[in-house]
């Protein structure tokens, strides 16, 4: 089995080593790379090819929400957990929409901490309890802005359905194609007929919309 792939970004070196020495107790785990500074990050990690970046948000040069935008530009394989002391909504949300899978407080436990990065590297969402209920209260206000009385909508199939379950537990199209034995261009393909028959613009809203409608 290979090992996961992990790139540490944090500006305090004290943080950083401590982040590694934890790591590192972790046979399944590789550290291939660390970094500073969000310019920094950026020239490494196309290069590193991380499975998992451990991202914290409040960076000096760059903010670690735009570094999040950039890496899922030039690295859209890697899984960004964002590490940092906010807890407020704007940020967490703020974080989700850049792309990164997960999110957690630094003071979590070191068995936490390793139970995220392992759910990052299989394509899985991880957000810690006392964030969860910030993404699912933005969830909730995204459902109440959806266009109301869709009543027309030809109903999804069986595997549909499956494809938008896993969607929503955070699989990436990858990781549904694995799942279900099927090829990745398959599950784009279901992706998108399920946005067309529940005439939604991307995965965030038909998530929204299947867990609304109960659907999943």
């Amino acid at each position: 089995m290979e090992p996961i792939r992990v790139f540490v970004v944090d500006d305090h070196p004290l943080v950083r080593k401590g982040i590694l020495k934890i790591l590192s107790l972790e046979k399944e785990f590789e550290i291939v790379g660390e970094a500073g500074t969000g310019e920094e990050a950026l020239r490494l990690i196309k290069e590193a090819k991380p499975d998992v970046i451990l991202l914290d948000l409040n960076l000096p040069d760059i903010t670690g929400i735009e570094v999040c935008r950039q890496i899922k530009k030039v690295y859209p394989e890697g899984r960004v957990i964002a590490l940092t002391i906010y807890d407020d909504e704007t940020h967490v949300i703020e974080s989700v929409k850049a792309g990164v899978i997960g999110y957690l407080p630094k003071d979590v436990e070191p068995d936490t901490f390793i139970e995220a990065v392992k759910f990052a590297a299989n394509g899985r969402s991880y957000f810690h309890p006392s964030i969860a209920g910030k993404v699912i209260n933005d969830y909730e206000r995204l459902c109440t802005s959806l266009e109301a009385g869709r009543k027309s909508r030809s109903l999804l199939t069986a595997r549909e359905i499956e494809v938008l379950s896993l969607a929503a537990k955070g699989y990436t199209n990858k990781n549904i194609a694995k799942e279900l034995f099927i090829s990745e261009k398959t599950v784009k393909n279901h992706m998108t007929n399920i946005f067309r028959k529940l005439e939604v613009k991307d995965r965030t809203e038909a998530v929204v919309y299947a867990i609304r409608e109960r659907l999943i």
